[in-house]
């Protein structure tokens, strides 16, 4: 069996072999601002895609080994976006790939609605084994996509209660179908024209307290003041959280807020549910993050992304005494619990369960922040925070032009760094393999020194 540390050993030097590169050309590199990601024009074809797509580039995207990705033309980038937090392995880890090549010559497509397929039936009791401690999550629906699976967690919550309505939270963020964008708040883009929304959706405050919003005790104030102004516990199913706001800004929930969720919930007979579609499987140094709030267990846990290293896979999490209320057929997909998929996350889920796996998750994330602290005086940075390798740097937009963290992120790019921005508050966030290696987050955190010298010097 591969140790952590071999795992990426074998992938570094199957990566300068598969891209014909030297050990020296494969190193640190210069920070020049050569790469031509940020300038690159569209490719042949691309007018045939719809323009409602947003991209961060134009570059073509070939192959990618570990950490890195190369372009058609032969640029190497250090990938710290990960598809947005979906191959949490690196690209082409090679457990995965192995796994996936031997599903793929079995069977590809075991529809889930006509039968059983192994590799589903031994995932699902590997996602029992890394349900948070105490949640009593034993019951499991396997769809495609992360909007999918929220839709049907809403679902589920109003099969087994009985009542329509759901709590959201300002800035979160649940994807782009319509019921989905009706619940998402993090950008008005993900929804405007799109209406009439679907109704029964209402919008609670976050605790934004550093940053001139409401203080956890006030919000959760007000989501008593809503059940006696906007929907009421006899009409709500559930409230549904993001426990670190994704698109929203990379902003982690205090604790006690998902305490106070948690009391709520229970005082007024409504579910709980965790969406971590892109907080799951290891992303915050846990395998979940609401771990990161002791004592609280939701009723249902979204998850998608990290789940299989970048195949499609998504689904939800429950107890059997909720999920047994769902009539059969009720729930269900042409593509949901692939079997290719299926083989993915048991090969992903077998390496995040390693022994010290997240403590070098952990570390790495403090290398990262310490790293981030020390470039404060280059540009006003606002914070600085996350758990594990969901790290998010804020800019202090008062004291900056507006649209700053585009510009990092673009002068980033130039120099052979992917890192998107995230949510309204000028903030890049850092999404990389949670095995990225500690001279890769070294490599990084060059690259972001010399991007804001770039940036600060032109202010």
């Amino acid at each position: 069996m591969l140790t952590l540390a071999g795992s990426r050993a074998l992938q570094d030097a199957i990566a300068i072999a598969r891209h014909g590169m030297s050990a020296a050309a494969a190193g640190m590199g210069a920070l020049e601002a050569t790469h031509r990601g940020a300038t690159a024009l569209p490719p042949a074809n691309a007018e045939l895609i719809g323009a409602g797509i947003g991209r961060l580039s134009n570059m073509v995207v070939e192959s990618g080994e570990g950490s890195w990705v190369w372009t058609a033309d032969g640029e190497r980038y250090l990938d710290f976006a990960c598809g947005i937090g979906v191959t949490n392995l690196g690209h082409r880890h090679p457990e995965v790939l192995k796994a996936v090549h031997e599903q793929v010559d079995k069977i590809w497509h075991a529809q889930i609605n006509i039968a059983h397929h192994s590799q589903m039936l031994i995932l699902v009791d590997k996602l029992r084994g890394v349900m948070p401690a105490g949640s009593g999550l034993d019951s499991f629906l396997l769809v495609t996509t992360g909007a999918e699976a929220v839709e049907a967690a809403v679902k589920l919550a109003r099969h087994a209660t009985g009542k329509p309505n759901l709590i959201v939270f300002q800035g979160g963020y649940h994807g782009r179908t319509a019921l989905t964008g009706a619940m998402t708040t993090s950008k008005y883009i993900f929804r405007a024209r799109y209406g009439p929304a679907p109704a029964g959706i209402f919008v609670a405050p976050f605790p934004y307290a550093n940053y001139g919003g409401l203080s956890v005790e006030a919000c959760l104030g007000q989501l008593e003041l809503m059940l006696q102004q906007q929907t009421t516990a006899e009409e709500t199913a559930a409230v549904v959280i993001e426990p670190v706001l994704g698109e929203g800004g990379y902003l982690p929930c205090p604790p006690e807020f998902l305490q106070g969720i948690r009391d709520f919930c229970d005082r007024h007979g409504i579910l709980l549910i965790a969406d971590e579609v892109q907080t799951g499987f290891g992303r915050t140094g846990k395998m979940f993050a609401i771990e990161h709030a002791p004592g609280v267990q939701p009723d249902v846990l979204i998850f998608a992304k990290g789940v299989a290293s970048g195949l499609p896979l998504a689904g939800i999490a429950s107890r059997r005494e909720l999920t047994d209320r769902q009539p059969a057929g009720s729930q269900g997909g042409t593509y949901a619990g692939n079997a290719i998929s299926c083989s993915a996350a048991n090969a992903t889920i077998d390496v995040l369960k390693r022994d010290g796996f997240m403590q070098k998750v952990n570390e790495r994330g403090e290398q990262l922040r310490s790293g981030l602290e020390a470039m404060r005086g280059i540009l006003p940075i606002k914070d600085i925070r996350g758990h594990g390798l969901m790290i998010g740097v804020e800019f202090d937009k008062d004291k900056l032009s507006k649209g700053i963290a585009a510009q990092v992120s673009k002068a980033c790019l130039s120099r052979g760094l992917i890192m998107l921005q995230t949510g309204v508050f000028e903030t890049i966030r850092m999404v990389p393999p949670l095995n990225v290696s500690a001279s890769d987050c070294e490599h990084a955190l060059r690259i972001i020194r010399a991007s804001l010298e770039e940036v600060a010097s032109c202010q």
